[in-house]
């Protein structure tokens, strides 16, 4: 893929994966499906390729493009996000040290718990709201990664990552960002001093809701991410040629869904904010919320659809409003086209420190008019 560094990102977007085949002047590149590749009359490989576990023309273009628009050296393409994730921690040795937020994405933290009763790593979560406690919780010479959401699902507070970076550096350790719902179109962590950036790329990259991904891309290729990409060989957690074409597909337009998502969760945020049944809107685009300030440094061409609404009332009272939407749908995941709702506590299980009454919201290119009616009428209901 040639490089088009000077163009606009929007740009680069709409033209990820530019191809024109000259035999039939095609401009949509070709699905590799090939599990196998043959040597020549020397025995020696014919291109780049040996073996579908290891590599394939079709994730070529999902990483090239990535690693770009990130700003990193390079970037994997893997099967799932929780693929993408678990391989980065293969490579946290023995008798090392990680730090990750108290509230984050659980499945995330899930792994981590499992990792340190498991395998003699020690886990240290910090309070994301307080500005003292990541300082407090690396171990210099020990912590390995220092692992951050920002904004942090599902309260969305926002972690400065540049700090978080110098403190992770001073430690001895890396800084890895989950950026999920601040994809590349509006923050590029690796500009903030990022040494990895991840993204379930199944959310706002791919962006309709029917593709299982992951994407890791690196400040630099060294040791660790040659054993990252060791462990995604090793384990099998390559995504599926298709996959990867779909996902290739959807990223053309994420600068646009962003754009309409970002404009729409304002105007929800805004009405509900201060609204009678409503105790809190929490959403960094909000100059009232506490990481506004950070998040207008970080988050540079809009601050995306996600946020959450703590309701006035319990658990089974959200849960009720979840239940009586009509154009919000009631279901897990983020970052589609179409917008979502749900009780988040209900989904992250024993260990989830989320308010029992916040209902979180995936918001999608919907007329903002009709998402703000459909909550509406659910909490009038």
């Amino acid at each position: 893929m040639p490089k088009k560094k000077h163009l606009h990102i929007d740009t680069r977007l709409a033209q990820g994966g530019h191809y024109v085949d000259k035999a039939s002047g095609a401009i949509v590149p070709p699905i590799h499906t090939s599990t196998t590749y043959a040597r020549d009359e020397s025995y020696e490989l014919q291109g780049n390729y040996i073996y579908a576990r290891y590599q394939n023309p079709t994730f070529d273009q999902v990483e090239a493009l990535m690693a770009e628009l990130e700003g990193g050296a390079a970037s994997r393409l893997f099967s799932s996000g929780m693929s993408g994730i678990t391989s980065i921690f293969e490579t946290v040795k023995s008798g090392r040290h990680v730090v990750a937020p108290t509230v984050m994405y659980h499945g995330a933290q899930d792994w981590l718990r499992h990792i340190a009763a498991s395998r003699d790593i020690g886990l240290s979560l910090f309070d994301a709201t307080d500005p003292d406690a990541l300082a407090k919780a690396v171990v210099p010479g020990k912590t390995d990664i220092v692992w951050i959401e920002t904004p942090v699902n599902p309260t969305w507070d926002v972690i400065d990552i540049a700090a978080a970076a110098e403190i992770a550096h001073a430690a001895g350790a890396i800084l890895a960002v989950d950026a999920t719902v601040a994809p590349p179109v509006t923050t590029r962590a690796i500009d903030f001093g990022a040494d990895l950036v991840f993204h379930s790329a199944t959310k706002y990259l791919n962006g309709h809701s029917d593709v299982l991904a992951g994407l890791v891309t690196t400040r630099k290729e060294d040791e660790r991410w040659e054993q990252i990409g060791y462990a995604r060989k090793q384990l099998g957690s390559v995504s599926g040629p298709f996959e990867a074409w779909l996902l290739l597909r959807g990223m053309r337009t994420l600068a646009l869904r962003f754009e309409r998502i970002s404009e729409n969760a304002m105007a929800i945020a805004r009405h509900f904010a201060g609204h009678s049944q409503v105790d809190q809107v929490l959403y960094p685009g909000l100059p009232s919320h506490p990481g506004h300030e950070i998040a207008s440094r970080q988050m540079y061409n809009g601050f995306g659809g996600m946020m959450s609404l703590l309701i006035k009332g319990d658990a089974a009272r959200a849960q009720k409003i979840a239940a009586r939407v009509k154009v919000f749908t009631p279901a897990t995941s983020l970052g589609g086209v179409e917008s979502l709702i749900e009780h988040r506590a209900s989904v992250e299980g024993p260990h989830s420190k989320v308010p029992k009454n916040l209902l979180r919201l995936s918001v999608g290119i919907e007329k903002a008019e009709d998402l703000i009616g459909d909550l509406e009428e659910a909490l009038d209901g």
